[in-house]
């Protein structure tokens, strides 16, 4: 049958009776919200509940998915612990998402299981369930630190694992939104508190999942959600489907929001493929690169697909040779070259002056670099080539400078030394918005202490994307 039905849902354990003890009245509207959804969920009678959860085992590079027969669990740590659960998991939609994401390389499966109780993420919406509904396996994922494309993509796998199997199945995203709404809630208040929550409730009122993968991870961070890439799974679970959207409420009293919403399928619709919409924005954007781009992205993809190196001029494809400009093999000059996954940087490694005979080169040898020996990062695979974006920064010469006056982040890059130590940090990047934080970064990327005597200089880039 497939996923009949998704919902959106909060977890605060303050709603459930014997915690709350008189408190969760100042909450009535969620609560209320939540038993009409676990009524719903009654009616559809499904096979598998599937609960997304922030607050069970979670990595930063994989997704886990709570393997065994099943589990118990209390809220015990909530001062109420005779409200107990014992569940049992739908092994074999465990296996076959597990199995999928396998066969494809994806970093998602039931290994690595740390607790094995049920956290409150899962317990909190099982408790309006199991008020109406006793039947039906479930499903536990965690969530990871992995891109919310990434989040996506795992949906998608469950949806096909849903209907390989035939199963019966409802989707539960389980998450709070902000944390941060209010002076006297628990953790204060911040600006990107109650836009996050306008605008998350916004986005799924309107079920334009496509939007949940643009939100900025500093922006999600910010406003202390917990529930985003959650929610983001769920979204995934419903490509290439048109969906009916209902907002059931929200509320922010205690500082915290709670959402609640429903998303029933309406049928296949294509233009709801948000991940390859995604892609095919990637492909056009490449299309239109400048030669020094496709150069590095040449040299990258020779060297992972086949262990190539490009040999300039020799081993450059005539159709980019035509679009290279004739200065790359003549002029010499450092050069940068920075991979970004899903907004994330994923490598860049680059060169302060010129190491090679002229800038081609220079940007052949550090694409490779940059994509496979960047120690802060794992070698880039085959398979990621397809998300890349690929900046191509030429430096050019340093000059000394007496101090940071004589900075300005979006013009100029900065060198700092000291002794044979060296750092370097270029101009313009997302985050660095003032001088002091660049020259502390360089710093520390040069292992200077800053009350070292330490010198510095500055240099302009051309940036080509």
């Amino acid at each position: 049958m497939g996923i009949l039905a998704s919902f959106m849902v909060p977890h605060p354990p303050l709603i459930v009776p014997d915690v709350g003890r008189g408190g969760e009245e100042k909450v009535r509207e969620t609560i209320n919200a939540y038993e009409a959804v676990a009524r719903e969920i009654a009616e559809l009678a499904p096979e598998t509940i599937i609960i997304t959860s922030p607050h069970t085992t979670m990595y930063r590079d994989y997704f886990h998915i709570s393997p065994g027969v099943g589990a118990e669990g209390n809220f015990g740590d909530f001062g109420a612990p005779r409200v107990k659960f014992d569940e049992v998991y739908d092994h074999e939609l465990v296996n076959q998402i597990s199995a999928m994401a396998f066969e494809d390389d994806f970093p998602a499966g039931f290994e690595g299981e740390r607790k094995k109780l049920l956290d409150h993420g899962t317990m909190v919406p099982l408790y309006f369930i199991r008020k109406y509904y006793s039947e039906g396996d479930i499903i536990r994922i965690g969530l990871s630190g992995l891109s919310l494309a990434e989040h996506y993509q795992l949906g998608i796998y469950i949806k096909e694992a849903v209907e390989a199997l035939n199963r019966r199945a409802v989707f539960v995203a389980s998450g709070d939104l902000s944390h941060k709404l209010q002076d006297y809630g628990p953790y204060g208040f911040a600006p990107e508190g109650p836009v996050y929550d306008q605008r998350i409730m916004d986005v799924a009122g309107r079920a334009a999942f496509g939007e949940m993968l643009d939100f900025d991870d500093d922006f999600c961070d910010r406003a202390a959600e917990c529930g985003h890439r959650s929610f983001v799974i769920m979204a995934g679970a419903l490509d290439g489907v048109a969906v009916d959207a209902h907002v059931f409420s929200h509320q922010d009293v205690t500082g915290v929001g709670y959402g609640i919403c429903s998303f029933y399928p309406k049928g296949a619709d294509p233009d709801r493929c948000f991940l390859k919409q995604r892609l095919k924005g990637l492909e056009e954007e490449r299309a239109k690169s400048d030669g020094y781009v496709q150069l590095a992205r040449a040299s990258m993809e020779s060297y992972i697909r086949n262990r190539k190196r490009l040999r300039v001029p020799k081993d450059i494809p005539d159709e980019l040779r035509s679009v290279l400009p004739e200065e790359m093999f003549r002029k010499q000059a450092g050069a940068f070259v920075s991979i970004h996954k899903h907004g994330e940087l994923r490598g860049c490694i680059g060169t302060i002056g010129p190491t090679t005979d002229c800038i081609a080169e220079e940007i052949v040898n550090n694409a490779i670099s940059a994509s496979t020996r960047d120690p802060r990062f794992p070698a880039i695979t085959e398979d990621e080539l397809k998300w890349l974006e690929v900046n191509v920064d030429i430096l050019g010469e340093p000059e000394d400078i007496d101090s940071k006056e004589q900075l300005d982040v979006k013009r100029y890059g900065v060198i700092v030394s000291c002794g044979g130590r060296r750092g370097l940090l270029l101009p313009d990047l997302e985050g660095v918005d003032d001088v002091d934080t660049q020259v502390s970064i360089a710093l520390r990327k040069g292992g200077i202490d800053p009350d070292e005597d330490y010198q510095m200089q500055r240099f302009e880039v051309i940036r080509h994307t």
